[in-house]
């Protein structure tokens, strides 16, 4: 029988062990551990979402009356902030808006609460005599000239004459409205302004340059918009878009006016065809 001398078994024994040792030491990583190693957590991104958009007053003022324009809404809250900025007005809580661009048979006046951008009227209004038939096309500052006038008004005092209850308003715009006082052009009631009778005989009757209203809403109208309120009264007139001191006063309202003016200038191109 050979016998095994005890070093030789356990030198053996310690070179097994050292060879596993080295063999675990290398480069290559062992195949179960990397099974069982969490796989790296990929770097996070934030991703911000936008606020939602806050409609303007021009948006609210425009979503509460959808047939009139909103380019002619927001004019009219242009010619408001710039004649604020000019010391021209103070703080108003109504505005009242016409579109001279739309036929008399249609309704074109529109009265808003500013504060709570609710539309409080929606309303047929007439025109001047010359200022055209069912649309109108020329206006005037003029005395004797029978014709509306642009621009921003400011209301003024009531009165009674020969039209019934009637609004005075003074005109703030030099050579566009600004002799609205002396040439009397009121807010009044009128017979003649009737919707049916309109549709009848094509338009409207027509004022003296007054934007008169129906009889039977005159006076609670009237009451609306008295003691220092504003009237817009809006047409695509290039001379006036172009010389008004209260259009364009900052970049904002000065895109809008520019809008309306190319609007206004493809209208007369596509007339002249």
């Amino acid at each position: 029988m050979v016998r095994t001398h005890p070093l030789r078994v356990l030198s053996r024994a310690a070179v097994v062990l050292a060879v596993a040792t080295i063999a675990g030491c290398g480069s290559t990583p062992d195949p179960v551990d990397a099974a069982v190693r969490p796989a790296p957590v990929p770097a996070t991104r934030t991703v911000e979402v936008p606020r939602p958009h806050a409609p303007t007053l021009a948006e609210r003022l425009a979503l509460a009356a959808p047939s009139a324009d909103p380019q002619v809404i927001e004019l009219a809250l242009e010619a408001q902030r710039c004649a604020t900025l000019d010391g021209q007005i103070g703080s108003v809580e109504r505005l009242a808006v016409i579109d001279y661009s739309r036929p008399s048979t249609e309704q074109r006046l529109w009265v808003f609460d500013l504060t709570a951008a609710d539309l409080l009227y929606s309303e047929h209004v007439a025109h001047g005599k010359y200022s055209g038939g069912n649309m109108t096309t020329e206006f005037s500052n003029s005395e004797g000239s029978l014709m509306s006038s642009l621009g921003l008004f400011r209301t003024a005092e009531t009165y009674v004459g020969g039209n019934g209850y009637s609004l005075r308003m003074d005109g703030l715009e030099p050579g566009f409205n600004d002799r609205a006082r002396e040439r009397l052009i009121v807010m009044h009631g009128a017979d003649y302004v009737d919707p049916r009778q309109a549709l009848q005989q094509g338009r409207l009757g027509r004022s003296f340059g007054c934007p008169a209203v129906r009889g039977e809403i005159a006076q609670e109208l009237i009451d609306t918009l008295k003691d220092g309120q504003l009237l817009f009264a809006y047409y695509p007139d290039s001379q006036w878009l172009e010389g008004s001191r209260f259009l364009g006063c900052d970049s904002a309202g000065a895109g809008a006016v520019a809008s309306v003016a190319s609007k206004a200038a493809r209208g007369v191109s596509r007339a002249a065809e």
